[in-house]
């Protein structure tokens, strides 16, 4: 089994990479990384820009996979804003450069597209839980990327039969996760003014809103089980079925918190549109692999919380169970 991960140096390609080696021992695994990125022992690296078709195509003339993980994107809804043709371009042309590849090899893996829940934008709660056969109505640029690669995965299904299955995770997080994301922007603040690195403020964005959180290593295995066991041309909500708000997971944090934090309001931290619920139906992907999530919101915010003091201190952090 040959399988390529894109991204494999980011956040949910590192976990990816994990699971892998624990399902697959035997799995020869390769990555696709940007300058500087660091990978698991175990994965074969390659330094490359997706957008360059030749360059895509001569690493799958390569490494032949017979599974890919497409990972690799621009990931923040926030950061679409300020950059939104890179987002559009880095996000539209890396994956179709994958399928120009496959078809000119003559190669048929199995493709896990990843898309996201952000494409069903501002949705009403008598909509909620949302399944995927809501409307897509997506509200920032990341969104409409991810709303071409998710329709780009269907069509090369429809017109050349590549086996592709795509997916819309909703909102996950864990240990690893860099800021420009609520939890870890929270997480990484709270250890630097543990570190004395900080003034005891943290300053907040919406915390009304509520989002559907996942812990990243459940998301990661449900992305195995519907490698595995997906359906071709199909579309799987990756979810956890309940909506948390955000004044929820900040007040949870506080509570394993050493230090006594001032909260404070910022404006820069505002989206310029944001939608205040989103709840997931994940029936489909239960019922094709029987997933389901492990790991507590709880045990999440503990095992981030951590992984952030390690990365402002340095130093080992008992874990929290």
């Amino acid at each position: 089994m040959r399988i390529l991960i894109t991204g494999v140096g980011g956040f949910v390609g590192g976990h990816l990479s994990h699971q892998l080696h624990a399902a697959l021992p035997d799995a020869d695994l390769h990555g696709t990384t940007l300058p500087g990125s660091r990978v698991a022992s175990g994965v074969t690296s390659h330094e490359i820009d997706l957008k360059d078709e030749r360059a895509v195509h001569d690493l799958l003339a390569v490494v032949r996979p017979d599974h890919i993980y497409h990972l690799a994107a621009q990931a923040s809804p926030r950061r679409s804003f300020t950059i939104p043709w890179d987002t559009l371009e880095n996000n539209i042309r890396s994956q179709l450069n994958l399928f120009l590849a496959c078809l000119s090899l003559n190669l048929r893996p199995r493709i896990l597209v990843i898309s996201s829940a952000e494409i069903y934008g501002a949705v009403r709660p008598e909509q909620q839980p949302l399944d995927e056969d809501t409307p897509l109505r997506p509200n920032n640029p990341y969104a409409v990327s991810k709303v071409a690669q998710d329709m780009l995965g269907l069509q090369y299904y429809l017109s050349h039969r590549l086996p592709v299955i795509r997916v819309r995770p909703f909102n996950h997080f864990g240990p690893g996760q860099s800021e420009g994301f609520v939890a870890p922007d929270f997480a990484m603040q709270i250890a630097r003014i543990e570190a004395g690195l900080q003034e005891p403020v943290i300053h907040v964005g919406n915390l009304s809103a509520e989002r559907d959180f996942t812990d990243v290593r459940d998301v990661v295995r449900a992305y195995t089980l519907l490698l595995e066991r997906g359906v071709p041309g199909e579309v799987y909500n990756v979810a956890s079925g309940s909506a948390i708000s955000i004044q929820t997971l900040l007040a949870t944090l506080l509570q394993y918190s050493r230090a006594a934090i001032e909260i404070q309001p910022d404006a820069a931290r505002l989206m310029p549109v944001d939608t205040p619920v989103i709840r997931g139906d994940a029936a489909r992907l239960h019922q094709a692999t029987g997933w389901q999530p492990t790991i507590s919101f709880e045990q999440s915010l503990r095992d981030l919380l951590d992984d952030c003091r390690q990365r402002v201190t340095g130093a080992e952090v008992p874990a929290t169970r």
